[in-house]
Formats: C-alpha cells, structure tokens, sequence
C-alpha cells in the first residue's frame, strides 16, 4: 500500500464540508419544466373550457329569485339577460391567465423540482399564482373601460385555475414521492480509491444520504489491496468488486449508476484509465482531491455546484444523462407503445389463433430472456415463431452460422415454422416488445439487448452498446440488415447511433422501420 493511504480523514461533520452537507439529497431524476409547463397550461386550458361552459348554466339557475345564489351572481354578473360573449372574443382571457400564471409560479419558486417544495409551498403557489392573473385581466378591463364582461365567469374561470393546478401539482409530488420512498430513483454507485477514503466515502453517504437516493454497491481498490472498507457502526463492510482496472467488465454486468474516486495526493496513474473507462460507458464520474478531505480550510471556501450531495468535486457527466430530450424519448415511447398496444389488440388475437390453429403445441409468446441498460437482465416477449425444440437444435446448426461474431443468425433457418416466416418477413414478431417499452425495459429506439450466452463473447468495446436503454430497431434494422453478416460492423452502426444520437434521429429510424415492415424486409 502507498505510504500516503493509510492516514485517518477527517470525519464528514468535522471536516471542510462542515454540517450543509446533511441536507444531500438526490430525490430522483428531476421533471423537466417543460413538461411542468405543458402541464399548467392543459390545467389552464380546461379551467377556461369548463368555466366558459359552466358559467351560463349557474346563472340561469340563478336567476331565479327563490335561488340563495341570486344575489351573488346578479353582481358577478350585471347583464344577467345578455348574452355570453364568443370563444374567439374571450380567447384572450385564457392567454393572459395561462402567461401571468406561469410567471408567477416561476417568481414563487413553482418551477423547481416539486420533491424540493413542500407541500404547503405547492398549495400556496397554485393558488396565489391564479389571483395574480386575475388581477391582471381586471387591470386590463379596467384600461379597456369595458363593463360588460361578465364576472361569474372570470371567477370561476380563476378558481378551476387554482382547483386544477393544485390537484395537478400536488398528484405529481404525491406521485413522485411515493416512487422515491421504494427506491425507485435511488442510484446504484460504487467507490474508487484506498481503504482509508473509502471510509471515508461510506461514512458520508450513511450520514448524509437516504439508500432511497444513493445506493453504495462496493468499492474498486487502487491498488492490490481488497482489505473491506468498513464504515463506522455498519453491519458489513462493503464489498471490494476488485481493482481499478476490472472496472469496465463490471459495469456492463452491474447497473451501477455513477463512480465516486477519490484522487490520492500519492501518484494517480490510474485515474487517466478510470475517466476512458466512465467516459466510454457513459456513467457519471465524481473526482474528489483527497487533500480537500484531510484538514480544515481557514478562509478559502470550497465552491459547489448545484448538485445536491454537496461534495467538493469535478462531475463528468455524460451527454444527455438527465436532458430535457431524453425525458421527452421516454413520453414518446410510453404514449406510442400503449397507444399501439390498444388499437393492435385485434391483430394480436389473430395472429395468436394463427399460432395456436397451425401449432398447437407451441406457446403464443416466446420469452425472451435478455440483457438490457447497463447489464441489467429483463424477459421481454415476441410470437412464437420457432418449433418447441430451437434451443436444442441450435447447436447442429452453428456450422450454418451467417454472421460472424458471438451472434447466430440464419436466413433460412429451418426451425422456423410456416406462420412465423410470414410473422418474421413483416416484423410482426417484433410487436410484443412494445410491453417491454411501456414498462421501460426497452425504447422503440435503440441497440438490440443481448442473450446472455452473446454476452459473453463480446469484446469491451462491444459492451458500450448497453450503456444506453435497447430498443426494437435501430440503425442496424433500417440499413439494410439482411446483408450485413459482421457482428462488428452492427455493433458500430449502435455505437454510431449511440454518439450521434437526437429526438430528430429516432424519428428518421423509425419512419425508416415503417417504410421497412410495410415493404417485407425484415428477418
């Protein structure tokens, strides 16, 4: 061990991070605003609609001078013979209602992650946010010396505002929070550096983080020590996953989402194969100066960024880890999956009666075992399209193989049965894999998962193509994959996709994939 690993750190609360650091918290991949934004004003949208419908109803009933209500709706609403004014000349009211809300939910704070806002805070703005927009539209009748609008409905059109929006809101933070307590965004995280830091590193996390938030899954030794890194007052003591250099076959067999190294202030020539290494695969990296963690700062202060861990640090992060875009790739392949799994319900059924008519014997979907994002295996489904005994006859044809490299692939394979070379021709096979996209196993777009037994006879390099959700096509479905017989020249195609990848490049591959099904050149 290096002589300079072996020293004690100075515990977290006592040291340069001081108490600030306890209030870390992840609190899950944040909501972008758009979709806040597209959110508050549907809510808007409909307060209008409803009102605009509403408001002539209550003020016929209470025209009645038995009605408790005439009172209140003769001054809402003076000109209680006349008629309401035209969508088209109201549409206005709407306008400046939905842009003078969301200004003031921005100046209120309503735009940052909800989980960070308490719930009093989200009822306050939602409500406050709506009376200031009706403030706004009386300053604009006012100027407009017009007295014939009617009130009853820019009331009501305000209350459903806030009725609406706080039920929105609030059902979103209720929503998120419920998935944040099961550990749904909790992120898997692994440790580098000596035994003496990585204490240190547990210790920060046991105190200043919630496993609902960060989950430590071990620790890679900088050198040829695996000595356990205990913590003080843990049960166990983090495993040792092995030494640095192991860290790239672990991450596509672990879904670890981030590493934390601390940088020794000895020699660090480890650290240059740790950034390819991260930077390859596409996980985050946090690098902390080990000096920073073993004294106390007098006047200088350490300048954090606004991650929420607090950490002194330099944070590599991938592209598009967290991006607006990748949250709207995950809308698209939920609204589109579900949206196609209702409306191809009967061509389901026919092609499982086809299944069943022409093999009886055969099971309706064939379960397919796979790899998926960051080596975390799944069971996905397609239409049974092979005989009972595929598996067992794959060995006899391996001589047959077309594509060279770990995967197995026959044009005319004669395990396929008559209803699934059809199936196969126009990618109907393929369709119960929009399940797996609707649960997030998989995307519409993205590399194809990999069989276990493919897995492993990849090469590193082949290995990058997990770093990223696999889809049902890709690159590879739409140039032409009946003619490509190299397993390495596909896996380029996925990393061509994975380096340039765009919202607009998944739209290309998929009207691509369309054009392809409908043409009868799939597999």
């Amino acid at each position: 061990m290096n002589a300079r690993t072996d020293y004690a750190l100075v515990e977290p609360e006592n040291g340069v991070l001081g108490a600030s650091a306890t209030a870390a918290r992840a609190n899950g991949p944040e909501l972008p605003r758009p979709f806040l934004w597209l959110g508050d004003g549907l809510c808007v949208a409909t307060a209008f609609y409803a009102a605009y419908l509403l408001a002539p109803r209550i003020k016929a009933v209470a025209l009645n001078p038995q009605s408790v209500l005439a009172p209140w709706v003769s001054y809402l609403a003076p000109q209680l013979g006349g008629e309401y004014r035209s969508l088209a000349e109201v549409a206005w009211v709407l306008l400046v209602m939905w842009a003078v809300t969301a200004l003031s939910l921005q100046g209120m704070g309503g735009y940052q992650p909800l989980l960070r806002q308490s719930r009093a805070r989200v009822v306050m703005s939602t409500f406050v946010a709506p009376f200031v927009g009706l403030s706004t539209i009386a300053l604009v009748l006012f100027a407009l010396r017009s007295a014939s609008w009617s009130r009853l409905f820019i009331f009501l059109f305000t209350a459903f505002t806030a009725v609406t929006l706080c039920a929105y809101r609030s059902s979103v933070r209720w929503y998120r929070a419920r998935r944040a307590a099961f550990g749904i965004y909790a992120k898997s995280i692994a440790f580098v550096g000596s035994p003496a830091s990585v204490k240190w590193l547990r210790l920060f996390f046991e105190k200043t983080t919630s496993r609902t938030d960060y989950r430590p899954v071990g620790w890679f030794s900088i050198t040829d020590s695996t000595a356990p890194a205990f913590a003080a007052g843990a049960r166990e003591p983090l495993p040792c996953l092995g030494p640095v250099d192991r860290l790239g076959d672990v991450l596509v067999n672990r879904p670890i989402h981030e590493v934390v190294a601390i940088q020794s202030t000895a020699a660090s020539e480890w650290l240059r194969e740790l950034i390819e290494v991260c930077d390859y695969f596409r996980v985050t990296l946090r690098i902390i100066p080990e000096a920073l963690l073993t004294g106390t700062l007098r006047d200088l202060q350490l300048m954090y960024h606004s991650d929420s861990l607090r950490l002194p640090e330099v944070v590599l992060r991938p592209r598009h880890l967290e991006s607006d875009a990748l949250f709207l790739k995950r809308v698209i392949d939920i609204v589109i999956s579900a949206t196609a799994l209702t409306l191809l319900l009967p061509l389901f059924a026919v092609i499982a009666v086809l299944i069943k008519v022409k093999a009886p014997h055969l099971p309706i979907f064939y379960r397919w075992r796979v790899i998926g994002y960051k080596g975390t295996p799944f069971t996905g489904y397609k239409f049974s399209t092979m005989v009972l005994d595929a598996e067992d006859r794959r060995s006899e044809l391996l001589s047959s193989n077309e594509m060279q490299g770990p995967v197995f692939k026959i044009k005319n394979d004669p395990r396929v049965t008559n209803v699934g070379r059809v199936l196969r021709k126009y990618s109907l096979n393929e369709l119960p894999q929009l399940w797996s996209v609707l649960k997030g196993d998989m995307s519409l777009v993205g590399p194809r998962p990999a069989f276990p037994h493919e897995l492993e006879r990849y090469e590193l390099w082949h290995k990058r193509k997990l770093c990223v959700r696999p889809g049902i096509t890709c690159l590879w479905q739409v140039r032409g994959r009946n003619r490509i017989s190299n397993f390495d020249e596909w896996v380029r195609m996925d990393l061509e996709y994975i380096d340039n990848w765009s919202l607009w490049l998944d739209v290309k591959i998929l009207a691509r994939t369309l054009w392809a099904v409908a043409a009868g050149t799939g597999s």
